[in-house]
């Protein structure tokens, strides 16, 4: 394709830059779009994935017919074959009429499937069905209906490594990926990072109505060398904050500073485990599991030491008898302090069994590591993570929504979790 086809789709669709990496997914997007052929389009969240979706559609022979943009991780688990495919009237509870599903509404367009990652197993199989077949069932009917639709997917997060997770369907990723576009992230584009600046900056001062902000040869340097891991639409929010907020439209350096988030990476606390893959994150349940070990821990090394000095000082007694129910499990044998050992077993294996630590006699004024205690009872993942949902539910009046942001997950993780330990909310 000659760089003037590309030029003008770049000006067709608003699409700012000249990197080679855009240039080329452009390339691609155009040379796929008047085929029938099925493509995946993947990049970081925020790079602008949706522009390429369209780009397909407009140029092609469906450019006359539908075009509908889904994120398959924003619809409930429950809901999403009715939302794609449709249901019959009574097939479930709320369905009072009859109603027609996207496949069935697009048919000869084009549907965009963002965050195709988040798609449940079950619809992945009705998905795979229309794309081989170009077949689909309403949710509750039997009878066999027809479409024409073209698929365009997208993701932001390793397909197969979700396959190998057993979180996505093998033959679906492969019918899925036919052709694949890789959509290049803002940090990867070079001087990219200016030119959308100058574009934003533009926009904004039309619609403020002010004057354009611009930035000196030293805030230039800043922002280019910026990682900008929320892509176009971070740096988008940036230039509109600016506009917005600062009197003198030269912005230095310093000033660009405070608008630009000093820690790049991410905050969220995490596990460290050094023979795990840096491409497999830790679940929920693993984070649970290990602040809960660690607080059991610590609380174990407390009441030991705090036994340990009170049983050397006589006029103490009392209060080891008022206090008696937090040494329990405490024995002392030939002088040394421990804890009564009891079986456990952990299903995971990031988690050893650790030594049982002893302290030696206050006499000798000598005290053992003892930050490799074991857990003196075992504690279920299932049931703590039951017990948090419970109060997480119960604390916002069984609205999943603001119970599942309380708890750190997802509507549909908790959704999933609700079905799993069999809680009616």
């Amino acid at each position: 394709m000659r760089n003037i086809d590309i030029q003008s789709i770049k000006q067709r669709f608003g699409i700012i830059g000249n990197s080679p990496l855009l240039n080329h997914a452009i390339q691609v997007a155009a040379q796929v779009a008047p085929t029938e052929m099925t493509v995946l389009i993947t990049g970081e969240s925020g790079s602008g994935k949706e522009s390429f979706s369209k780009i397909i559609h407009h140029l092609s022979p469906r450019k006359h017919g539908q075009f509908i943009a889904i994120n398959c991780g924003a619809i409930p688990e429950g809901t999403i074959d009715s939302e794609l495919f449709g249901h019959e009237k009574g097939s479930f509870t709320g369905a009072t009429e009859t109603r027609k599903g996207y496949f069935e509404v697009t048919d000869g367009g084009t549907i965009f499937l963002d965050e195709i990652g988040e798609m449940p197993l079950g619809t992945q199989a009705r998905l795979l069905r229309v794309l081989e077949n170009g077949e689909f069932i309403k949710v509750g009917s039997s009878k066999v209906q027809k479409t024409d639709v073209r698929v365009v997917a997208a993701t932001n997060v390793n397909l197969i490594n979700a396959v190998e997770k057993g979180q996505f369907r093998e033959d679906l990723y492969y019918r899925l990926n036919t052709v694949p576009i890789t959509v290049p992230s803002l940090r990867e584009r070079g001087d990219d990072i200016y030119l959308l600046f100058r574009k934003f900056a533009a926009d904004f001062a039309e619609k403020y109505k002010v004057k354009p902000i611009t930035l000196t040869p030293d805030a230039i340097q800043e922002l280019l060398s910026f990682r900008f891991p929320g892509n176009i639409r971070q740096l988008k929010n940036i230039v509109e904050q600016i506009s917005v907020l600062e009197y003198e439209r030269e912005i230095d350096s310093q000033k660009l500073k405070h608008y630009l988030p000093s820690n790049q990476g991410s905050s969220l606390p995490a596990l460290f485990n050094k023979e795990a893959s840096t491409d497999q994150p830790f679940s929920e349940r693993d984070i649970l599991y290990k602040v809960l070990f660690d607080m059991r821990r610590d609380v174990s090394e407390l009441k030991k030491l705090v036994f340990d000095i009170m049983t050397h000082q006589p006029n103490d007694q009392d209060l080891i008898k008022e206090h008696g129910h937090l040494f329990d499990n405490i024995e002392t044998i030939n002088g040394r302090t421990t804890f009564q050992q009891q079986e456990h077993k952990h299903p995971e294996s990031f988690y050893l069994p650790v030594k049982q630590a002893q302290m030696q006699d206050y006499e000798d004024q000598k005290v053992e590591d003892i930050s490799h205690e074991t857990e003196e009872e075992s504690l279920s993942l299932e049931d703590k993570e039951k017990e948090l949902i419970l109060k997480a539910l119960k604390k916002h009046n069984n609205k999943r929504k603001y119970a599942a942001q309380d708890l750190g997950i997802s509507e549909r993780t908790l959704y999933r979790k609700l079905k799993q330990y069999d809680i009616e909310d």
